[in-house]
């Protein structure tokens, strides 16, 4: 291996529309935001209720550091698993109506976490075939034989189901699909699995918060419960605005992750001032059901009017509402020529979306407004000519 292969590798990303660049965001995250010296209005937040930067969140964050300072310190195995830790832990368990939760420092190794824990060679995984990333990487390193379904098709998973003799069958899906929006048919899925004696596994990273009348996301959307659904992920740093992971189950379920997730074992805890203002957050996420209500408005006002445009939607209820435009070099012009608009949205390519797939991924926010919306539409209208 030599740098001039890595150079002409790079430059081969370019030539294909492909490269990815780092902006350098000098604010908090809000609609309007700061970058690279620049104003603009942001639709490419994950903050859909808008507590990334809420002043009560960040109280909790300020008190808990003069509480038990800044760093975890430790694993949560050695002294690392703090009050403000287990705290949190109980709450999130409550909140989604399973016995126990178990933090994460990040959604990418609470997946890896979970299914490494759960299968090993003798098993065999079966996921959505646009999953999200770290899904797919978990399944892959835990070694079973891994099997992907057509994207929420449950007469596909049936026929992979039916031919399996593993010892442990585990389908995992997202909850809410981060590229496309759409939200996984759980009720269709959960009966295939039950039929083969599976379980499911339901990483609902955009779905808590959005989803379900208490904001608990797709497994209440579709009023389920731990019998469906009995490994659910959720992730601590879109809606409710802080940072971290956690899974939810029953207590062999988080024991068994305890004593066997690599991705828990072996790493520093979440700082716990994070675990104090997600306290918070979870409050705000519960009781200001106005702010779910306020993201549906905009959702429907962005979509009525991307329909009179002829702009191409993907079949999304969610925040996630993505434009489609096919050509990676053209998401790349109309991103840009929105950027010059003074609006930033990000342009998704390959490979985190199918070749021929590209599209801007425009997300809202609870804090975003409909004269926001508004100047979107009359942007996109300019550009779209």
């Amino acid at each position: 291996m030599s740098f001039d292969q890595l150079d002409a590798e790079l430059s081969a990303r370019k030539e294909q529309s492909l490269y990815r660049v780092r902006r350098m965001l000098e604010s908090p995250q809000g609609p309007e935001v700061r970058v690279d010296g620049k104003p603009y209005l942001a639709f490419c937040s994950n903050d859909y209720l808008g507590l990334a930067n809420h002043p009560e969140v960040i109280r909790a964050l300020q008190q808990g550091a003069d509480e038990y300072g800044v760093g975890g310190g430790a694993s949560h195995l050695v002294n690392g698993h703090s009050m403000a830790h287990h705290a949190l832990e109980e709450a999130l368990a409550e909140f989604t109506g399973r016995p126990r939760a178990l933090l994460f420092s990040t959604g990418y190794m609470a997946n890896i976490g979970a299914v490494n824990g759960l299968l090993d060679k003798r098993d065999a995984v079966f996921q959505d075939r646009i999953n999200h990333a770290s899904l797919l990487d978990a399944g892959l390193l835990s070694g079973a034989r891994f099997q992907r379904y057509l994207h929420n098709d449950a007469e596909s998973l049936a026929q992979k189901l039916s031919r399996s003799e593993a010892r442990r069958k585990l389908v995992v899906t997202d909850g809410v699909f981060s590229m496309d929006g759409d939200i996984a048919d759980l009720p269709a899925l959960c009966t295939q699995a039950r039929a083969e004696n599976a379980w499911v596994m339901v990483d609902d990273a955009h779905g808590f918060g959005c989803l379900g009348e208490n904001g608990g996301g797709c497994v209440e959307h579709f009023g389920l419960g731990q019998n469906d659904v009995q490994v659910l992920v959720g992730t601590l740093g879109k809606a409710f605005g802080t940072a971290g992971a956690f899974v939810a189950g029953s207590e062999a379920l988080i024991e068994t992750l305890v004593q066997h997730a690599r991705t828990y074992i072996y790493t520093t805890s979440m700082p716990p001032a994070v675990a104090v203002a997600t306290m918070t957050s979870l409050k705000i996420l519960q009781e200001e059901t106005w702010r779910r209500e306020k993201l549906a408005a905009l959702i429907q006002q962005f979509r009525s009017g991307c329909e009179q445009l002829g702009l191409e939607l993907m079949d999304s209820p969610t925040p996630i509402q993505p434009i489609m435009v096919g050509d990676s070099a053209e998401a790349l012009r109309m991103s840009a020529a929105i950027e010059a608009e003074g609006i930033f949205i990000s342009a998704i390519r390959p490979p985190t979306v199918p070749q021929g797939g590209a599209r801007l991924r425009v997300t809202f926010t609870a804090t975003h407004t409909e004269a926001q919306v508004t100047r979107l539409l009359d942007v996109l209208e300019k550009v779209s000519r």
